[in-house]
This record gives structure tokens, sequence and C-alpha cells, in this order.
């Protein structure tokens, strides 16, 4: 007899009631899906739009999160790291800086192991074929383009501050990895509440499919606004709510009647101030004080955290739109003898301080860079926080803020790009910046980043938002910057010469040109363009009509009406642009005069004998004619606009393929069709310098052959480097004098510089920014080994800006070895040079990477 099969009933029969009932929850648990498993492994419940969020990803769709900061968009990160686990793929979490980067890094090594988790940022690499790797959006670029087998296996990318590809600088390169990542990847985008989202969300539908856009406008923390002003010196601040609240306390969206009151009575008491300080005009009307308007008093940075500090309304960041400003605001702290901190924590934050630093800088360094002043200012509870700062001062200042042992940070807005650093409230100095030309005010979107630091979830109860009172301030100012929803996100996107041979190195033209299309750019620019189309459509309608309301049985009165119509454009347009035209001669400009005369007369002879002239419904037809030419004038108008706005970026990239076939980077082999790249094109692949062309013109050129490691990183520097404020151009003085070498290069790369600008301004192309040889002098001497005292003495650079440019140009030398041996073995020698000068450069303070 056949063996008995048991069944699945007497398998569970045979087994005891515990094995049944944990049999039971793993199949309950296999049941589940990953989201709710991962729901379940959070320490806290998680949101309704996280979870919408983390479903819509789980079922294989791309997921665009818009939502305030600190509302917990890293929650679908995290999920996103967490699904790529569970289904044995790779994930890439980017970000637009190091500093963020390297904190996300050590995040992820915290939870998931230094084994599983890397980093790349162009000078740091760790673990790079780790199933999570951490980098910037660059390194990320320049992986797809190179084809990278770090790419194997890649499942989900994190796109992190995603609306940064408004940036006008570096904004492209989020659209070049959106556009070129492969269509299995799914991308997940953390955003702003920027206002046209709903845009953006659609586009990247169009380039990657279907795409789920989640939208928050919850703070976790609500926010309260306030105005902290003062009446002079001898008084305390007080600190006004900027809108009124209701019976129950909630904050409303009226201005608060109080605020607009006292600063009625400060203005009133400063009006009296003034005339008493002031002599009156003689024979003035009214007796009006001589002098500018009656200002109010402006609080002081130290009485304004005073106030803050006995309110307990700290943690808090001032952010000041200025360097100084922030160095000046702590040193006014300490002089008005500020304590913040108590014993313990001065004894804590001193421990944690010599524990970063110890090993990591020279005493030399640490002294050239004032730790001395920056360490006792950290014990009293105060910082600043800027980009004029080395990578390790600005980490010892988040970690000890992040730990409450820092009170106050003045900072520059560069924290507000996605630092983890919450405060309990936030102060914001001024409503305007100085942007680099002028003084603007601050956008809606710039306040909201601002102010998004309020509020420790978890901690805080409410957020508090505080503006200064200032020169020029205005209630309703500050109320239409934080009621207003959002800010909108406009491509900054164009193509750049190594973007179209990369292009062209992995399609062909025609695909390049598709690619192009496909831009966030383009996407905008024809999201316009369908308003043209239909203005278009109503003026073919409105000619078609008038031509059948002036048809003429005597003749052609369309004919009739355009001759009339160029005649009418000679005798006043084209005789004006010869007016305003430049000639070699006063021949050359008798000659243009003459032939214009003959050309109206022909024109005038024309209209005088055409046959419309003898019909006897001449004047009715004109009437319909006149209407005629307006639209018609009208349509042309508009179809120019449609034109310049539909393939726009297309056309851009058509024009710097026009100038790298004629410099020899393609070769045009179909008439424009058929583009290949020469070796000259794969050596520009390989240089992502703002700079590429220039500096790819001059490595072909010879212009770096003949120098040493020391002169070559300071020649380099020149197409790195950008001077604050306008200053800079040329530097102290030319090593080995204005007859050596360097000065030799300098020279050369300008006339470089000066042939490709003027073959961009031919094309109607952007020209790329001037060398600026500030710094040739500072990177010589510390590429000839000189402390950072030394390289610093005598100029207005600060470390943070030293150590920025350095890396900079460690980075380009190291692309200049990479590409160079395209060019042979003249190629060869100038990549060892270049090796060698970028070891040179990457040392001490330049070669810190703050991952340790």
């Amino acid at each position: 007899m056949p063996r008995h099969r048991k069944t699945n009933h007497d398998r569970s029969t045979a087994l005891s009631p515990a094995q049944r009932y944990a049999s039971f929850r793993k199949s309950q648990e296999r049941a589940r899906s990953i989201a709710s498993r991962f729901a379940a492994s959070l320490p806290f419940d998680i949101d309704d739009f996280q979870s919408e969020a983390n479903e819509a990803l789980e079922s294989g769709r791309n997921v665009l999160v818009a939502a305030p900061t600190g509302a917990g968009k890293t929650v679908v990160a995290d999920f996103a790291m967490y699904l790529a686990q569970e289904r044995n793929v790779k994930a890439f979490y980017t970000t637009p800086i190091k500093a963020l980067s390297n904190q996300k890094y050590h995040d992820l090594v915290a939870r998931y192991g230094v084994d599983r988790v890397g980093l790349l940022t162009g000078d740091t690499s760790i673990n790079s074929e780790a199933d999570i790797v951490v980098m910037t959006t660059e390194v990320l670029r320049n992986m797809l383009y190179e084809r990278s087998t770090t790419l194997n296996a890649l499942g989900y990318v994190i796109l992190d501050e995603v609306h940064y590809l408004a940036d006008r600088f570096r904004g492209p390169v989020w659209e070049e990895v959106i556009i070129h990542l492969p269509r299995t990847v799914r991308i997940i985008g953390l955003s702003a509440t920027v206002s046209n989202v709903e845009d953006f969300s659609r586009w990247i539908t169009s380039v990657r499919g279907e795409t789920t856009l989640i939208v928050s406008e919850h703070r976790p923390v609500p926010l309260e606004q306030h105005v902290l002003v003062q009446a002079d010196e001898r008084t305390e601040p007080e600190l006004l709510d900027l809108y009124r609240h209701d019976a129950e306390g909630e904050q409303t969206t009226s201005l608060n009647a109080e605020l607009v009151s006292r600063l009625d009575q400060l203005d009133r008491r400063a009006a009296r101030r003034q005339g008493e300080e002031r002599p009156y005009k003689r024979g003035g009307r009214g007796g009006s004080p001589r002098g500018r308007k009656p200002e109010r008093h402006t609080p002081r940075r130290w009485a304004v955290v005073d106030e803050l500090d006995y309110l307990r309304m700290l943690p808090g960041i001032y952010f000041i739109f200025s360097r100084n400003g922030c160095d000046q605001a702590v040193e006014q702290c300490l002089n008005a003898g500020l304590e913040l901190t108590t014993e313990a924590e001065m004894l804590r934050i001193r421990r944690i301080v010599d524990e970063m630093v110890d090993g990591q800088l020279s005493r030399d360094d640490l002294k050239a860079l004032g730790f001395a002043k920056f360490r006792f200012a950290l014990e009293e509870g105060f910082a600043s926080h800027h980009a004029g700062m080395i990578a390790l001062f600005r980490e010892i200042v988040e970690r000890l803020f992040e730990e409450g042992l820092i009170k106050v940070v003045f900072a520059t807005e560069t924290l507000a790009l996605g630092i983890n650093m919450p405060a309990r409230c936030v102060v914001v100095e001024k409503l305007e910046k100085f942007d680099g030309t002028g003084h603007v005010q601050l956008t809606p979107g710039e306040f909201t980043q601002l102010t998004g630091r309020a509020g420790r979830r978890g901690i805080d109860p409410i957020g508090h938002a505080v503006v200064v009172d200032h020169h020029g301030f205005l209630p309703a100012t500050a109320a239409a910057l934080s009621s207003k929803r959002v800010y909108p996100l406009h491509s900054s996107f164009r193509p750049t010469f190594n973007m179209a041979v990369n292009l062209l190195n992995s399609s062909d033209y025609r695909t390049a040109r598709t690619t192009l299309d496909h831009s966030f750019a383009q996407w905008e620019a024809n999201a316009s363009a369908w308003q043209l189309e239909a203005q278009m459509g109503t003026l073919e309608q409105a000619i078609a009509g008038y031509e059948d309301a002036f048809t003429c049985d005597h003749g052609d009165f369309r004919d009739f009406m355009t001759i009339r119509m160029r005649l009418a454009d000679l005798e006043k347009n084209e005789r004006r642009r010869l007016k305003q035209t430049s000639f070699r001669s006063d021949k050359d400009r008798s000659r243009a005069f003459r032939d214009l005369d003959r050309h109206i007369a022909e024109l005038r002879e024309a209209e005088r004998d055409h046959a419309c002239r003898s019909c006897p419904d001449l004047q009715r037809h004109l009437k319909w004619g006149h209407r005629w030419v307006r639209e018609v004038r009208e349509l042309e108008r508009v179809r120019h606009r449609y034109d310049s706005r539909t393939g726009s970026v297309a056309r851009q990239f058509d024009r710097i393929c026009t100038i790298l076939s004629t410099l020899g980077y393609l070769d045009d082999m179909d008439g424009g069709d058929g583009y290949t790249l020469t070796d000259k094109g794969q050596l520009l692949r390989r240089l992502y310098s703002e700079q590429d062309l220039v500096l790819a013109q001059a490595i072909c050129a010879g212009t770096f052959d003949m120098l040493p490691a020391q002169c070559l990183a300071s020649v380099i520097s020149s197409l790195v480097y950008e001077a604050r404020r306008g200053s800079g151009g040329e530097p102290r003085y030319y090593p080995g004098g204005i007859q050596g070498p360097v000065a030799w290069a300098a020279q050369e790369l300008k006339g470089i510089h000066g042939e490709v600008r003027m073959r961009c301004e031919d094309e109607g192309l952007d020209a790329p920014s001037q060398p600026d040889f500030g710094i040739v002098d500072i990177m010589y001497e510390w590429a000839a080994g000189a402390d950072l005292a030394k390289v610093l003495r005598g100029t207005d650079m600060t470390g943070g800006d030293f150590v920025r440019n350095a890396k900079r140009l460690a980075d380009v030398l190291q692309q200049i070895a990479t590409a160079a041996p395209l060019m042979g073995e003249s190629g060869e020698r100038l990549a060892q040079t270049a090796r060698e000068a970028a070891d040179l450069v990457s040392r001490g303070v330049v070669a810190y990477t703050g991952v340790d």
C-alpha cells in the first residue's frame, strides 16, 4: 500500500499550541506589507503623508514629497533604504552639499553599520560598493556619464533638497540625474513645499513614469511669529506677536494691533528725539528738522539674546546675512558679559572640542584659525556658523548645538540648507540681504527656509520665529513673507560643453537633442508656449477673416497690403537702424543709404502701379487691410516668442556643438547629424570644471606642459577661484615675477578665455566667467609647503574660503590627471605633474574630510 502523505492539517495538529501560534504569527508577518513592517519597527507613529508615500514607493512608483522643514520627510527616505535592503538592491542618498552628505553618512552608519554604508563626495571615498551610498549629486551625475559599475543593481535614489535644482550654478545637475538615471531606478524627491510642485511632479512623470506627489503643509511643531522692538538703550527689549490671537489663544492671520500701535509710538518718539538733537532749518516750513527720516532704535544683538534667554526661548539660531556680522555678534555678546552655560556645560564643551580637534590640525594651524578665541566663545554658549569657517569648526558647532550645549548660533543662510540643527527659536535680523550685486528683499521661500528650523519635534510644544525691528521694517512685509504658502520652483538648466560631449559619447546626436527636450527647463518653456499657440490660432483666424473681407476683383489685395507694409518698415525702421549703425567709412555709409533709397523707390512704384489701386472700393478694402496689417505684425511677434521657447534648450545644444566642431572636439560626419567625439572630445568629457572648455583648450595648447607641480597648482587656481564682493582679479605678485612661468601661463589663459568668449558671443551663448588670478600667489606658497598662518598673512581670506578653494583646486587637478593622458606623451607628463600638484595641495587642514 502507498505511504500516507501528511496533509497541512495533520502537520498542524502534530505541533504544540505554542508552535502553532508562532507559525501563525510568522505567516501573518509575511502577509504584512514591507511598509507596515517598517512602520512597526519605528519608535513613533508615522504620519499619514509618510505612510502614503511609503505605500506608493512599495508599489513601484516614483515619489515626490513636499513638506515643511522638520515635518519628517526623511522617514520616506529611510523607508526607501529599508525597501532596498528587503529587495536586495542598492540605494543612493544624494545631497546638495558635502556637509549634508557627511552628516547623513554618520546617521546611516549608526543604523545599518559601517560595512553596509559608503560615502562619495569627490574628495572622499569610503566603501563605494556598499549597499547604501551617500554622495553629492555631482558625484552621481559623473558616475552616470562614466557608466560606473557602482550603478549595478541600483534600485532607489533619494534626491534630498531636490528644490535645489533652481540654483543657477549647481541646479542643472539635478535635472541631469533625473533624466539619465536608468528607468528601472525609482527616485524619491524630498522638497520644500514649492508652489508649482504639481508642475514639477508632472515633469518627473513625463521622464520617469508614474510618480506619486505627496504634499503636506502641516508643521508638527506650530510656529509663532514675533517682532522684537526696543525703545532705546536704557529700556528692555519687548517681544510682540506679529499676528493677533483669538479668544482660544490660536494665532490668526490678522496683524497684531498692539504691535502696529507700539511701532507708531516708537516712530513718534524717534521724531521727537531727532527734533531735540538736530537744529531746525531756518525758514523751513513747519520747522521740520534737518536730516533724514527719523529711525527707530534697532535692538543690539546681545540685547536680543539676553531677552530671549530671559524668556526661556533658547537655544536659538540667529540669522545674519554677513559672515563678518556673525563673527561680530559673537564678539559683542562676549563683550557684554553674557554667559549662557553652566560650569558643567562649560567643562563638557571643552572636553568635546578637544577630542574633535585632537590630531586633526597642527598647533600652528589652530593658532592661525583663532582656535583659542573660538573655543572660549563656545564655552560661553555662543558660536558662528558660516562658509568662511573650516569644516571642522562648523562640525564642532553643529555637534555642540545638537547636544544642547551651545545656546545661540549666529549663522548665515547656508545653515538653513538641510543641516539637522533645529532650535526652539529662530531670529531673523533683517528682511533683506546682499546677493552679490545689491541688497534685495528675502523671498517667501527664503524666509520659510530660515524659520523652518524653529521648533524641535518631541521637545518644544511650539517654535518661535523672531524678526528684529530694523530700518525700514514694516509688519505687513513680515506678514507677507510668512503667510505666503511657498515659492515657485523654476529650472536653471542649460547645456554645457562637458554635458554635450558626454551626451554624444553615449548616444547619437538626435537622441541627445531628444534628451535635452526632456529637461524641466524645456518642459516649463513648452508649458508656457501653449498659451502662445492659442494666441497664434486666434490671430490666424482674424487674419483669414480680414482677407475674406478685403477680397478684390481687380487684383491680389493681400499682395498690395504686403507691399505697403514692407514699404513702411523700410521708411521707418530700416532708416533708423542705418542711422545708428557704425560704418567703416563715409563711403560705406553713403552706399547703404543709396541702396535703401533705391529699394524704397522700387516698392513705391510697385504700390503705385498695383492693379488694386484702380478698385472703386479701395478705401473700404484699406479699412480691413489696416486691421490685417496690425494682426500680421502681432502674429510675427507672438511667433518669434513661441519659436524662442519651443526647442530652446536643444538649440543651445546645437550652438555648443557648432563651437565644439569648429575647435576639433567633434567630428561632423553628416552635416551636423552625425557628430562623433575626437580625442579632444574625450578629454573634455572628463573635465567637469565650470571653465571646462577653457581648461581643455589650455591643455591641448600645451599651456601647462612646462610648469612644475607648484606652478601648475598656482595657475589652475584661477579657474576655480571666485572672489567675494568683486575683489580679486590679480594676485599680490606672480610667483617668479612677471617674466616667470606662472605669469606666462596666466597670460596664455587670458588669451584662450578671450577666444572662447568670442565664439560663445558669436553663437549667442553665455560666455564663461573671466579667470580670476587673485590667489595664484597664495596657492603657490601653500603648494610650496608654507603653513596656513603664512599663506593667509596679509590677505582678507578666511580659513574656510581658503580650504574650500584648495579642495576645488585639488579636484580639478585630479580631473586633469585623469584626462590628460589622452593627449599622448605630453599629456602623460602633465598628468603626473597634476597628481603631484594635487598631493601638494591636499595636506593639513585641506586634507581634513570630517568623516573620521
